[in-house]
């Protein structure tokens, strides 16, 4: 049993630390006298600056706190101070019984058996709960010689606010990584790769039957034929749906940041570096699927690296000797011709083979106008639900134009275009004219009338009426001389067409 003598030292030197209590253990209790005293010059005693900082820590902390326990080496009572005995109604002095006797829920004793604090837990005794933490007392040795346990609170209720608040930022945690997950989902299917000629067909045919595979697809056409919407189609088509789908523009990234994006960053791995790791693509996408476009630009140091990759499925992060394993399925695109870069040196040719699985080349525009009439059709409805008005409809003639005409930038182009036409008129019904006005090398064809230029200034008015004029009489040419259906090419109602031909000259008739 413990003598009084150490019991006294140990409840002087308890104050939270092993030092401290070694010394009230061990060597007995340490004289604490003047710090310092004098002018400027004089020698300060850190050591005893360092033993008055401690005690008046214990003091504090046993002051604020509901109560205090200190046991030895074999879990048996040394002090209890008197408020912690008053909470716990402990008649008599409870020093030298085991402490699970005085405190049944007491983890003192794993604290000594496992040498680690406790910072927060909460204790049951009978009907009530206690908030408190326990720490581990050290010898001068280093061994363990007892531990040391606070009641921070005599109610558990006291940390509700704090639980709350705890509570609140795991929600606000778990909504932002939903948030980010969905961003993270495939947004188009097979549904949404528009068109009904055989080439698309064929395309989504090929599509349907990657997206079972866990092959490297390589995706293969100019740019604006929706590589991209094929990519994420495939993906949600396949068994890693329900994972990430993280998309790469190579050509967009500078080429001395292209490792840091891929593979990640480890903490400090460079000067300016994050002190947490930073993620790459590779681990965002692991179980999903990794879509890497413009693959074609991609710097041949890069290439080497990117292979092992698909070769060792591991990654290693830039600044980090760990390799980490990673499951990707890659699905790349391009609008180059890699195997021409092959032979220009240019693009690995190991890598080549490597993507080259099952590639599936997409056709421009230009060859299946048949359906760009459809594809029209959803870009203006998408249009008019992004601008809160009706949809615009199309004339024959003015689908005929889109027809006739190139498309370099395919589908892209055809989007840009026909949002510039919702943009410029306010006619419900698109004609013939609205699309050649904002199409390249197609304003004046052959044979078309145009408003007449003539030399030196003219009058606004002459201007506007001559304009006016123009419209009109293209109006009417599109709908064969019907004045009410001009009237809704122009949007205006039969009444205004009228009285503007009698205004302009045009001979209006009823």
């Amino acid at each position: 049993m413990l003598t009084s003598d150490i019991v006294g030292k140990l409840r002087c030197t308890a104050a939270g630390s092993a030092a401290g209590i070694a010394r009230g253990l061990d060597t007995g209790t340490t004289k604490i006298g003047p710090v310092w005293e004098g002018d400027v010059g004089d020698t300060v005693d850190f050591e005893a600056l360092r033993q008055r900082a401690v005690h008046s820590l214990f003091e504090h902390l046993e002051s604020m706190c509901v109560g205090a326990v200190a046991v030895d080496h074999n879990a048996r009572i040394a002090w209890m101070d008197e408020k912690y005995k008053a909470l716990l109604g402990v008649p008599g002095d409870p020093r030298g019984r085991p402490v699970e006797e005085v405190i049944p829920n007491s983890q003192l004793r794993r604290v000594i058996d496992s040498g680690q604090p406790q910072p927060l837990d909460i204790m049951e005794f009978d009907d009530r709960s206690f908030v408190v933490t326990r720490m581990p007392l050290f010898g001068i040795d280093g061994s363990i010689i007892g531990a040391i346990g606070f009641v921070l609170f005599d109610r558990a209720e006291y940390l509700r606010p704090l639980v709350r608040k705890y509570e609140k930022m795991q929600e606000e945690l778990a909504r932002t990584q939903q948030e980010l997950a969905h961003e993270r989902r495939a947004k188009y299917s097979f549904s949404q790769f528009l068109g009904a000629s055989e080439s698309i067909r064929e395309i989504k045919r090929l599509g349907r039957r990657a997206a079972q595979m866990d092959s490297t697809v390589l995706l293969l056409g100019e740019t604006g034929t929706g590589k991209e919407l094929l990519a994420q189609a495939i993906h949600s088509a396949s068994p890693r749906a329900s994972k990430p789908f993280v998309g790469v523009n190579v050509a967009a990234i500078p080429e001395t940041l292209l490792e840091a994006e891929f593979f990640g960053v480890a903490p400090g791995a460079y000067t300016g570096a994050d002190r947490r790791h930073r993620e790459g693509k590779f681990q965002l996408a692991n179980g999903g699927t990794l879509f890497l476009d413009e693959i074609g630009d991609m710097p041949l140091p890069v290439q080497a690296k990117l292979l092992r990759v698909l070769q060792e499925r591991e990654i290693e992060p830039l600044g980090s000797n760990k390799v980490v394993r990673v499951d990707v399925r890659i699905i790349a695109a391009t609008s180059r011709d890699l195997h021409a870069l092959v032979r220009e040196k240019q693009f690995r040719a190991d890598l080549y083979y490597r993507l080259n699985v099952v590639p599936i080349t997409l056709p421009p525009l230009r060859d299946r106008p048949e359906d760009i009439e459809s594809i029209a059709d959803r870009i203006l409805e998408q249009l008019a639900i992004q601008q809160g008005t009706p949809p615009r409809e199309l004339l024959e003639s003015a689908v005929q134009v889109l027809r006739d005409y190139d498309w370099p930038g395919n589908v892209r182009e055809l989007y840009n275009t026909l949002e510039r036409v919702v943009a410029l008129t306010d006619a419900p019904i698109l004609t013939a004219p609205h699309i050649r006005s904002v199409l390249p090398g197609m304003q004046h064809p052959a044979g078309a009338s145009v408003l007449p230029l003539a030399a030196g200034a003219r009058p606004l008015q002459e201007v506007l009426h001559a304009a006016e004029r123009h419209a009109i009489a293209a109006a009417l040419e599109e709908a064969n001389g019907v004045k009410a259906r001009a009237a809704k090419l122009l949007g205006i109602s039969r009444a205004s067409l009228y009285e503007r031909m009698v205004t302009l000259g045009l001979g209006a008739t009823q």
